[in-house]
């Protein structure tokens, strides 16, 4: 039960891995997470980091596409200046938003990759659609009151996962 919640890596930041990385794997597309993954849960302008990342996804014709459990007036408004697509409401940790995310894409589980900041839902998620999943610290060490829940169960399962596994954050793909 514990590897449930066992991602495939852990990077420190969405911002380390290049459009080469998912694409020497085979991927044709990343779904991400929206709050404390790609944007700060209190910053919905995004930094000149994201910016950047998201212009060398783009010139890689490596599309990214938020899972996010938010509604979509608000994924909508943090994700619509970046011009990325979205699918709200998913529902994590269950695998609805994950498979919209699959049928809008037209692409099969093999050639996309899950990014999240939350074992509990995120790569719990992924996991249950058997997609590949990187886990990354999350952006600010504050969170939304409901994401405050799911990270004092996560601090248990993390221990779990940690004793049975090497569960180091590391800088790339490797």
């Amino acid at each position: 039960m514990i590897e449930d919640y066992k991602p495939t890596w852990l990077i420190e930041r969405i911002y380390h891995i290049k459009p080469a990385d998912f694409q020497s794997r085979g991927f044709k597309a990343v779904l991400v997470d929206l709050d404390n993954t790609l944007i700060a849960w209190d910053n919905p302008n995004g930094t000149k980091e994201l910016r950047d990342w998201l212009k060398e996804m783009a010139e890689a014709e490596m599309p990214v596409l938020v899972v996010s459990n938010n509604n979509a007036k608000r994924v909508k408004k943090a994700v619509e200046p970046f011009g990325i697509l979205f699918i709200s409401r998913a529902m994590k940790p269950f695998s609805l938003g994950i498979k919209r995310a699959l049928k809008q894409l037209c692409l099969n589980k093999n050639e996309v990759v899950f990014i999240g900041d939350q074992l509990m839902t995120d790569i719990r998620a992924a996991n249950r659609v058997g997609i590949k999943s990187i886990l990354v610290r999350p952006l600010v060490e504050s969170d939304a009151w409901s994401t405050k829940i799911n990270r004092a169960r996560e601090k248990r399962v993390w221990r779990k996962l940690a004793s049975s596994y090497d569960m180091r954050f590391q800088d790339k793909l490797i």
